[in-house]
């Protein structure tokens, strides 16, 4: 995963300073530690105290309580004063994932659809501002950042974000605009709040989200809503290709359906 720009370093480090007071209900300490782990994930690399103080808006001392902490735990690993995340932090990811049940029930339907399509298929949740990938079957690697199962991209970008966010009340998908950073990635990335909420309308009417270079240039994306048995939206299934080989009319006459069929497929597990 790419790392963090110090402007999402700086979400980061509001959302620590504007949580509650510790108190019987909110352990702040705890909290805090999890944040410094997310930092960890997203980093490029091992980071140094001085790193994860400026990312996290802690001291140096609570940054080094906090990854002394994580490290004897055996989640953490230090080399030449740089910390990292060992494999072990991956049981907690993993325990969330399963809780779902949509990697074990989604994982062979996308990769029968990867084989047939000749293209990169995902299942994705909504988590905050973001979508995080709960499982993956890659045939080719388009994007220049990896992206892994567990991996987090901004949701108001993507189109499988689309399609979530669509599922949400226009109210509440309106709130999780607001609070995303809304970088432009690209010339032709949208940004404007009233922009996009034309776009999740259009995602709601049409039942799919079909997006192109807007998180890079040259890739498009498709997605639709897995729904459980209330009708409600829990995850988006996309799949992802080049515009070198496909217009958009070509694109989605040739995968709209088969990935309608996909999500139905995974959806009704959960009736």
């Amino acid at each position: 995963m790419k790392e963090k720009t110090p402007k999402e370093a700086s979400r980061i480090a509001r959302d620590i300073a504007s949580w509650p007071s510790g108190s019987d209900e909110f352990v702040e300490a705890f909290a805090k530690g999890l944040a410094l782990i997310e930092v960890l994930g997203d980093a490029d690399g091992a980071l140094t105290l001085a790193d994860m103080a400026a990312r996290t808006g802690l001291t140096r001392a609570g940054a080094r309580r906090l990854v002394l902490t994580l490290q004897a735990l055996r989640f953490a690993t230090q080399t030449d004063g740089r910390f990292s995340l060992t494999p072990r932090v991956l049981r907690l990811g993993y325990s969330y994932l399963s809780s779902l049940g949509l990697r074990d029930i989604g994982q062979p339907v996308i990769e029968k659809l990867a084989v047939e399509a000749g293209e990169g298929v995902a299942i994705s949740v909504l988590e905050g501002t973001d979508v995080v990938y709960v499982a993956r079957a890659d045939i080719r690697g388009l994007l220049r950042r990896p992206v892994t199962v567990g991996s987090r991209l901004p949701a108001y970008v993507m189109s499988p974000g689309r399609v979530l966010l669509a599922g949400l009340d226009p109210d509440a998908a309106t709130d999780v605009l607001e609070k995303s950073e809304r970088t432009a990635f690209t010339r032709y990335t949208k940004t404007a709040i009233q922009q996009l909420q034309e776009e999740l309308e259009k995602v709601r009417q049409d039942g799919f989200a079909y997006v192109k270079q807007e998180l890079e240039l040259g890739i498009c994306g498709l997605a639709v809503p897995v729904r459980d048995g209330a009708g409600s939206v829990i995850a988006a299934v996309n799949l992802s290709s080049s515009l070198a080989r496909y217009d958009e009319r070509a694109f989605l006459k040739r995968f709209k359906q088969p990935l309608l069929d996909a999500a139905e497929q995974i959806s009704h597990a959960f009736l």
